[in-house]
């Protein structure tokens, strides 16, 4: 089976069992985009609510600490490897876009 390129379209399948997985998948999609712009939203406030303060808004011990926190709330089956790597990434975006919203504002 050939392997399928970054940017090509699939047929639609007519599987039904196919059809509802990737349904399920999509709701989740969804559901994750949510809680992601959501966090985004508090982290903005958050950062806003630091900077009056006279406070830096980068806590790297914050971040370690939702990390391991996560890592314990973890009952699988993502790995705890899988789960750094992917709130490594969350964290650094979100922080990007909570800066960039202020960013936006000021303009």
């Amino acid at each position: 089976m050939a392997e399928r390129q970054e940017g090509e379209v699939t047929v639609p399948t007519t599987d039904p069992v196919i059809k509802h997985y990737r349904e399920q998948i999509s709701d989740n999609d969804v559901k994750i985009l949510e809680l992601l712009n959501k966090r985004v939203k508090l982290v903005k406030t958050l950062k806003d609510y630091k900077e009056a303060q006279g406070l830096s808004f980068y806590d790297a011990a914050q971040e370690d600490w939702v990390i391991t926190y996560l890592c314990r709330a973890n009952p699988g089956p993502l790995s705890n490897e899988g789960l750094r790597e992917i709130y490594g990434v969350i964290l650094q975006v979100i922080k990007r876009e909570a800066i960039a919203m202020g960013e936006q504002k000021s303009s």
